[in-house]
């Protein structure tokens, strides 16, 4: 009764729904409440039909992991009864789509949780299993009636996960449900291209009467009309910027799974000058870099951080520990000394070289470009926001919003490894080990 009487409430004028609303018994006002398909927007619910995949590429604050947990949810109701949690992390995983799952269901039908690993089992007998876009390989053997993938243009290790996955869709009458911000990766363009996929589109601003009135308004100031903005608030895929001297496909063609051993291993720092998170200036960027025994240049990590001195100076002194580096590079920037203050007050142990940029940013990045054009340099998994600024790099400036920080410091990083005049002594280290 209550869904007949909830999809004919919502269609009645204002009037009538509050004098609708105001006659229901507790119970029939609660199981409302409960109703999602009452309260969520057309394009948060599941299309019909026989498709397979269901892509929503929506903006940030859009209701994606609403949708995705009623969705489940759904899925649970109707039958499904083996399902796949797919999160970029694993903190994701459990704070975000476990969280919201638990946190939808009335209490009679809401599943038990069991983490590390992460599994929810419902009262109905349905269970689900966790797992991370970090290690793909998880995803080996289950097989599975039901997958929510949340954020996959952000993944690590996205085109891996995505594979692996579709191999455990083999129970039942398989669906995927995609909810991520786009970014125009591959994997994302194949989901979109194949015939069995439905897509759903939306806008952070779909979702005003649910978001502070202040915050959309902070959003459209500093964002609206910038690439940013049209990809995270409008969830457009961008192409490749005109002439940039990073393009989609040479990222895609750089990208390997893992490493060889490492003849050197840098720790590249771009100082930005900001007093910590809460400032309005730019990021530090820091980025982890190796040349490999194969004589190939290796990004193994972008550690880019908005922290205060001490904060960015101790990430700087973790990535040199954790891979195993012969030294941190930084430029010197207009405090002088104060870049390499910061990180002798981390560890005044580690290996320090002072760079000073006599060129500018393009002269810089365009030799460490034509590296990427020889296939000499490679990326280990994804790091998106990096590869996202490197797509705004043009000759005539950069493009992006805010400072290309990242790349900055991987142009820096390369150039030590792959470019620098003065040849360095050999530091064998094991990436495998260090990762």
């Amino acid at each position: 009764m209550i869904c007949s009487l909830a999809s004919s409430i919502a269609s009645l004028p204002e009037s009538e729904r509050k004098a609708i609303l105001a006659s229901l018994t507790e119970a029939q006002a609660q199981e409302l409440l409960e109703d999602w398909r009452f309260w969520a927007r057309p394009n948060q619910i599941a299309p019909e039909g026989q498709w397979q995949t269901w892509l929503a590429l929506a903006g940030r604050g859009f209701g994606k992991t609403e949708a995705g947990a009623q969705w489940v949810r759904e899925r649970v109701k109707a039958g499904a009864r083996s399902i796949a949690l797919v999160a970029e992390t694993q903190k994701d995983l459990e704070e975000v789509m476990v969280a919201r799952l638990v946190a939808i269901h009335p209490r009679s039908e809401a599943p038990t949780v069991r983490y590390r690993p992460v599994r929810l089992t419902w009262p109905n007998g349905a269970t689900a299993l966790g797992y991370n876009g970090t290690e793909p390989d998880q995803l080996r053997g289950p097989e599975f009636d039901t997958a929510w993938v949340d954020e996959l243009a952000k993944y690590r290790y996205a085109r891996e996960t995505w594979d692996m996955l579709q191999f455990t869709m083999r129970r039942g009458d398989p669906r995927v449900f995609v909810t991520t911000t786009p970014r125009p990766i591959p994997v994302i363009k194949e989901i979109l291209a194949d015939p069995s996929t439905v897509v759903t589109r939306g806008s952070t601003f779909d979702n005003a009467e649910n978001l502070p009135a202040k915050f959309l308004a902070q959003l459209r100031d500093k964002y609206e009309g910038t690439r940013l903005g049209r990809q995270e608030l409008n969830a457009e895929i961008l192409d490749d910027v005109p002439g940039a001297l990073w393009t989609r496909a040479m990222l895609d063609a750089a990208k390997v799974r893992s490493a060889p051993d490492m003849v050197r291993v840098v720790v590249a720092v771009d100082p930005s000058g900001t007093k910590g998170k809460d400032d309005a200036g730019d990021e530090v960027g820091i980025v982890v870099a190796g040349k490999g025994v194969d004589g190939l240049a290796y990004l193994l990590a972008d550690m880019t951080c908005k922290l205060s001195p001490d904060g960015w100076g101790r990430r700087a002194v973790e990535a040199y520990r954790q891979y195993n580096a012969d030294r941190i590079v930084a430029e010197r920037n207009f405090g002088g000394a104060m870049v390499e203050t910061v990180i002798r007050a981390a560890d005044p142990s580690v290996a320090y070289k002072e760079v000073t940029a006599s060129r500018g940013k393009i002269a810089r990045a365009e030799p460490v470009a034509a590296l990427y054009e020889q296939g000499r340099v490679k990326h280990v998994g994804m790091m998106p926001e990096l590869e996202d600024q490197m797509c705004a790099m043009a000759p005539s400036g950069y493009l992006g919003d805010g400072s290309p920080d990242r790349i900055d410091a991987a142009v820096w990083a390369i150039t030590e490894l792959m470019l620098s005049a003065q040849p360095a002594a050999p530091v064998f280290s094991t990436y495998g080990a260090a990762r």
